[in-house]
């Protein structure tokens, strides 16, 4: 295929080994104790087998013993990069990078024997090929990064010679993750293209997890085809504009989603009615009524709707949290205290000399309070900002907001926080409607004087 094309390989990393018997005496080498040193070392040698001249067969099996040895490091680093406050600090960041670069060099390096092997042998190449893609993609939509564009070619790839090849469909083992069964090409991709249809930037950790794993479950049940079907109950989505591009012929373009869709209405129904989310398998992750609401989301993702994207262009300052979101809205601090900062010296001088602690309570003052902002950009529905810069403090998404918008106080939610590959940090802001009205909660038992409201 002249339109897949594959990262060049490094051609400047020696081989550690040369053969099975080889690979095996440097893993057990390897400092178990430091997950990030060894999986650097285990992508270093992924891509020396990429680059070196070994019989293509050689290459599949030394590239499993990397995998094998990869799985449970990933399991320990990805702690480090899961939905944190954005930009991730550096040496988190660092932690996912490694992992998102170790799975996708691995990804590459299974597709690039893939013409060289015999036709028998291409299957295995090829799944192993899709899981490793599937899982850069995952490592990125963990940490909230905006995934590559590169990745999602290279799975349109794979599904292109996996349906030119006739191997699709072939189901085989994975020691390295038992917990999966038996897993075809078409479910690895399917897995991935769903997963990145749902917009998993919009999900929370805990909801990003439970939705993995449902996907996980029904991934055979999504088939692809060259054509949509005919059947008027048929429900599919269409891929093309995944590929960021004109799709080539030859790529299935359709993917349905019918069955999936009859687990998620069975699975609603289930949580309706009581069913724990354990018991459908779901996990413990989320509450019943979490499952419920998170479900409804997917399905609404998946589903065939239009919608107008917003036109509006321009600067918004935005607050953050409760506490700067009352006092834009209420025009007086919720805990004055807590925002005297450096004047609080100052204010006590004030208090002993005249019996007030601010100026602006003296009878002819102007009130006027001082809040709290970050300066974002609205663009396409979406606001921006850089992600790194001398004043940017690092967010996290879900979060409260508000501003002063179309003239007067606004309150909403910021939500799906991602790092484009333009070092850009972007989110949805949604707004909510009706007359909003600060207010707080009065505790019935006593309290302390000075705990803040």
């Amino acid at each position: 295929m002249h339109w897949l094309t594959l990262p060049d390989p490094r051609k400047n990393i020696v081989p550690a080994f040369q053969d099975v018997a080889g690979a095996r005496a440097w893993l057990a080498q390897q400092p178990q104790a430091h997950p990030s040193q060894t999986l650097a070392a285990l992508a270093m040698q992924v891509e020396a087998i990429d680059a070196s001249a070994v019989a293509p067969a050689l290459a599949i099996e030394l590239l499993g013993l990397l995998r094998t040895a990869a799985v449970p490091l990933q399991d320990a680093i990805e702690p480090r990069y899961t939905r944190k406050a954005l930009p991730l600090p550096e040496d988190d960041f660092r932690a996912f990078e490694l992992a998102a670069r170790f799975w996708l060099r691995l990804g590459v390096a299974y597709l690039r024997r893939h013409d060289e092997l015999a036709p028998a042998e291409r299957g295995l190449a090829l799944n192993r090929a899709a899981c490793a893609l599937r899982l850069a993609a995952y490592c990125h939509f963990l940490a909230a990064y905006e995934c590559p564009q590169a990745i999602n070619r290279l799975l349109f790839g794979t599904l292109a010679q996996a349906s030119r090849d006739g191997l699709l469909e072939q189901a085989l083992p994975d020691r390295d993750f038992p917990h999966l069964g038996d897993s075809t090409v078409a479910g690895h991709l399917a897995w991935a293209f769903l997963l990145r249809l749902v917009d998993p930037y919009r999900l929370t950790g805990a909801q990003l997890t439970v939705a993995n794993r449902a996907i996980s479950r029904w991934r055979e049940l999504a088939p692809f085809r060259a054509a949509p079907d005919d059947d008027p109950a048929a429900r599919e989505l269409d891929l093309a504009p995944l590929y960021g591009g004109a799709l080539p012929a030859e790529v299935p373009r359709w993917l349905g989603i019918r069955s999936v869709d009859r687990k998620l209405r069975r699975r609603l129904e289930s949580l309706r009615q009581g069913e724990a989310p354990e018991a459908l398998k779901l996990g413990r992750e989320l509450s019943g009524d979490a499952c419920i609401r998170l479900l409804e989301e997917l399905r609404h993702s998946l589903g065939a709707h239009e919608h107008e994207p917003s036109t509006e262009i321009g600067e918004i300052a935005l607050a953050f949290g409760g506490e700067d979101a009352y006092a834009l809205l209420r025009g007086e601090y919720l805990n004055p205290a807590a925002n005297l900062g450096s004047g609080g010296a100052l204010a006590h001088q004030r208090m002993a000399l005249f019996g007030f602690d601010r100026l602006s309570q003296m009878p002819t003052a102007v009130k006027r309070i001082q809040v709290a902002t970050e300066s974002w950009t609205l663009l396409d529905g979406m606001v921006i900002r850089p992600a790194a810069g001398p004043d940017s403090v690092r967010r996290i998404s879900p979060c409260l907001v508000a501003a002063s918008h179309h003239g007067r106080p606004q309150l909403g939610v910021l939500f799906g926080l991602q790092v484009g590959t333009d070092n850009v940090l972007s989110g949805g802001l949604h707004w909510y409607d009706g007359a909003i009205e600060a207010g707080w909660l009065k505790r019935p038992e006593l309290r302390e004087q000075a705990a803040p409201r």
